[in-house]
């Protein structure tokens, strides 16, 4: 006999699937730059990547694109709302806001900006296994798919010299990151960049899993690599800023959700 009939599968066009937003105004691109950046400080602030007054993310105002939207000074990142966040221009005096910024962090972050017309965001925060990666001076190894959106996109910054507060150290900075995604500051942690607030923050949240990955690995015995062609391939897959837009929507909807005081 016979069972029921299975059900027909829907038209694709009836699923809904998350995209980049297209912003009508140049006012509902900031307040969406914002929003991303108060979201993306709150899960930092979840995953212990803050330590003292160290650690940035910025964002590029959309009008005004050498002014940078960016965390006040000394507020813990899991108490940052939209109306905290502070407007700083390229030589990082304060032009909207209440509250100083870091300069030191802000020296490096200007920096990049200038050099990467086509970066929208930096996050930098001194993470424990982006620290301990930066302590060996090491690059990313293709372990995991996760690491090979790494793979060849990932620079060392190879010296070491204290509390950044000189510009030319921050243009040096830049022009080792390069064309880079990601950056390993040896002896100091991790940088990365991206065409969103939600790429470069997947791409930090991402780089630090997989420098967990790889510490843990090291310490229990001999890492197996991806070879090159492998890794090349899971590379284009998966390593574009799209990837990451779309990886990190989930983080979005749980910060947004649990937490819709940020958006204050």
């Amino acid at each position: 006999m016979d069972g029921p009939t299975p059900p027909s599968p829907l038209p694709t066009e009836k699923l809904r699937f998350a995209m980049p937003p297209m912003h009508e105004s140049v006012e509902d691109e900031r307040r969406h730059r914002k929003e991303r950046l108060a979201g993306a400080l709150r899960l930092f602030g979840r995953l212990g990547f803050e330590d003292g007054v160290s650690g940035h993310i910025t964002a590029r105002d959309p009008e005004f694109s050498d002014c940078f939207w960016v965390n006040p000074f000394g507020m813990p990142f899991r108490h940052v709302s939209v109306s905290d966040l502070v407007l700083a221009n390229r030589d990082g005096q304060v032009v909207e806001g209440g509250h100083h910024v870091n300069q030191a962090a802000f020296t490096v972050h200007a920096q990049v900006h200038a050099a990467r017309p086509d970066v929208v965001a930096v996050a930098h925060c001194h993470s424990v296994h982006g620290r301990a990666l930066a302590a060996l001076g090491d690059l990313l190894q293709p372990l995991t798919q996760e690491s090979c959106a790494f793979y060849e996109d990932v620079a060392l910054y190879d010296a070491y010299t204290g509390v950044t507060v000189n510009v030319e150290e921050g243009r040096r900075i830049a022009a080792v990151l390069g064309s880079h995604k990601a950056l390993v500051l040896r002896n100091h942690g991790m940088l990365t960049v991206g065409d969103s607030v939600d790429a470069a923050a997947w791409w930090f949240l991402s780089m630090e899993r997989s420098a967990q990955v790889q510490l843990t690995a090291q310490a229990a015995g001999r890492p197996v690599l991806i070879d090159h062609r492998q890794a090349v391939a899971t590379r284009e897959q998966v390593g574009g800023d799209l990837v990451a837009w779309i990886n990190y929507q989930p983080l979005w909807q749980d910060i947004s959700r649990s937490e819709p005081d940020l958006l204050d």
